[in-house]
């Protein structure tokens, strides 16, 4: 027989400061996205950007100073992350429609394999957010979810599409969106060997 959470916990747990602060700099960066896909105006489309890093940095470290970290939260910073990339990349497709084919691919490893691996840490119940998949596995967190990752995962290709994009080296983002893809197949496999039990995961610390 299971205990039922009681219902004064959860709204606690979903209107939280992380979580309220993960809602406004998700409206935000839409707003802005949406109103760059209308104008072009590259201006806007990388004010879209900030706004989805700097509001999806804040939510964490807010979270983690007010020791209110929880699945919920993390879960719902995840599926936000994707709704601001997935305009901001359709912004970014209307103003240069050059950069499609790369931005396809970006889409593919983000919103579909680096999606999988976000979810992931919810198979082991002592972890609470992929910021701590160290716990199960050290080599998938530090190809995915550490700093340099991260930076990686989306900045680094933003960054070579608006280089592409204003030099005509087009070659950059794409080598880029293929490399991130590249990390998420790797890191995929390996988590699909784990769960098999055909490769022993390798827990440790974050550096």
């Amino acid at each position: 027989m299971t205990t039922a959470v009681p219902l004064a916990v959860r709204p606690a747990l979903l209107l939280g400061v992380p979580n309220r602060i993960t809602l406004i700099r998700t409206v935000i960066a839409m707003v802005i996205a949406t109103y760059a896909f209308r104008t072009g105006d590259l201006t806007w489309l990388v004010l879209g950007y900030f706004s989805y890093w700097f509001g999806d940095s804040l939510d964490g470290w807010v979270a983690r100073r007010r020791k209110e970290e929880s699945l919920s939260g993390a879960v719902f910073d995840i599926v936000c992350d994707r709704a601001c990339s997935f305009l901001l990349a359709a912004a970014f497709m209307a103003t240069y429609p050059e950069t499609i084919g790369p931005l396809a691919i970006y889409l593919v490893q983000f919103g579909v394999l680096d999606t999988m691996l976000s979810f992931a840490f919810l198979l082991w119940p002592w972890v609470l957010s992929p910021n701590y998949f160290h716990k199960v596995d050290r080599p998938i967190y530090l190809w995915n979810w550490s700093k340099p990752a991260k930076a990686m995962n989306t900045g680094a290709v933003v960054i070579s599409l608006l280089v592409g994009a204003q030099t005509g080296a087009h070659w950059l983002p794409y080598s880029v969106a293929i490399a991130a893809c590249v990390v998420k197949v790797v890191s995929s496999y390996r988590l699909v060997e784990i769960l098999c039990g055909r490769r022993p995961a390798v827990p440790g610390e974050p550096r």
